[in-house]
């Protein structure tokens, strides 16, 4: 067997095949991992959000709807009233808080870019779509939207009976 040559290794053009085949791989599981940064990042600032949301539901939930002392449905605030004396359900109709506020009524300093917006609008008890003025039903749809650098983030409504 004279004439026969054996290689030994790879040749030029099978390690530039392999180095390809490895960049490809690499650049693949870089963009992957960009998004799932992304999708994380997304679903830590939604539960961000939805506990934002649930601090409103826990702080509203013992009030009544209306004015305790005047049984007057004033939606919004009464005249010199702050959010330490709300007594009402009805006084956190159009409020925005920013930062966020917790159940005690603290500031969420922690979420600078997040806040939350309350709406209180009396609903028909036939239709709790449709909104009717105020003080004229006994049913209440309050909702709260929660915004991080003004991009709504999530939105929820719930219903209370006047009692």
């Amino acid at each position: 067997m004279q004439g026969r040559k054996h290689s030994c290794g790879f040749t030029f053009v099978e390690v530039l095949i392999a180095v390809l085949l490895v960049g490809l791989a690499v650049a693949a599981l870089m963009g992957a991992n960009q998004v799932f940064t992304k999708a994380n990042a997304a679903g830590a600032d939604l539960s961000t959000a939805e506990f934002l949301m649930e601090e409103i539901r826990e702080l509203t939930t013992l009030l009544p709807v209306v004015d305790p002392n005047t049984g007057l449905a004033t939606f919004g605030p009464e005249t010199g009233e702050t959010l330490a004396g709300y007594d009402d359900l009805d006084d956190f109709d159009g409020r925005t808080f920013s930062p966020p506020i917790d159940a005690d009524r603290q500031a969420l300093t922690e979420y600078p870019s997040f806040s939350q917006h309350v709406t209180v609008e009396n609903v028909s008890p036939s239709n709790f779509e449709q909104v009717v003025p105020d003080g004229t039903s006994d049913f209440i749809r309050v909702t709260v939207n929660v915004y991080q650098n003004a991009q709504l983030i999530t939105s929820a409504s719930w219903l209370r009976a006047r009692y």
